[in-house]
């Protein structure tokens, strides 16, 4: 504990003032999570300030912010503090870091659900008036697009000389289908909380064949480029054919 002897104790409010500051730099310095949710609580006051948002609806959004920010600063003290405990991986020590996570977790779920109920309004009408000609297509070009996104995939991994159709191999069968599906969806509804939930399930579905080792990062997000991006292209050709 030799190392610790240097740390002195502050004596007034500005030395504490100065601890906290510290320590917020520490979390920013530190913590790869922490400054993505600083970047993305800047994007959104920002776009919050430029909306114009009512004051409520802005202090409201705000307070979610910093509840979310405040969180993960709680999560990286409780992980800290694990550490300096506990050199070995105990269970015990799993589940402080475990629940310190979920409380981020939860944090970041309700701070999700304050940014749509305050912005979804903002973004109904710009998302309606980008894909109202997809209206005019039935469901059948779907078909046909995801049709194509399954050929593309055998096609590269036949190519490739890697992994079955839906199982391994450049790129994932699973992503691409997923957000194949996800476009499709997102076209023909327009509904944005359609939008968000169809996103959400390609996203966890693909997330799914990593965790499971099957396959890499970027495996996955070639498919997920191409079953976005190829179905992106067959209703666009569709209504220019369409014009």
């Amino acid at each position: 504990m030799e190392h610790f002897k240097d740390v002195i104790k502050p004596k007034n409010w500005l030395e504490s003032l100065n601890c906290a500051i510290e320590g917020v730099i520490y979390a920013f310095k530190t913590q790869r999570h922490v400054r993505y949710h600083y970047a993305l609580a800047a994007c959104a006051l920002l776009i919050s300030l430029f909306l114009k948002l009512p004051m409520v609806e802005f202090a409201l959004f705000a307070l979610s912010v910093v509840i979310l920010l405040f969180a993960e600063m709680i999560n990286t003290a409780i992980e800290e503090a694990v550490n300096l405990i506990e050199d070995k991986h105990h269970v015990l020590a799993k589940n402080a870091k475990d629940v310190s996570a979920g409380a981020v977790l939860i944090s970041s779920i309700g701070v999700a659900i304050m940014g749509y109920m305050i912005f979804s309004k903002y973004l109904h009408e710009p998302m309606g008036m980008a894909l109202r000609e997809a209206r005019l297509f039935t469901a059948h070009i779907a078909v046909i697009a995801l049709l194509l996104v399954l050929i593309s995939v055998v096609v590269l991994k036949a190519t490739l000389g890697k992994g079955q159709p839906l199982h391994g191999g450049m790129p994932s069968g699973h992503a691409a289908v997923a957000f194949s599906l996800f476009t499709s969806v997102s076209l023909l509804t327009l509904e944005p909380m359609v939008v968000i939930l169809s996103f959400i399930m390609a996203v966890m579905v693909s997330h799914s064949r990593l965790v499971g080792g099957i396959h890499t990062r970027l495996e996955i997000f070639a498919g997920s480029i191409l079953g976005l991006g190829l179905t992106l292209l067959i209703f666009w050709l569709f209504s220019v054919i369409a014009r």
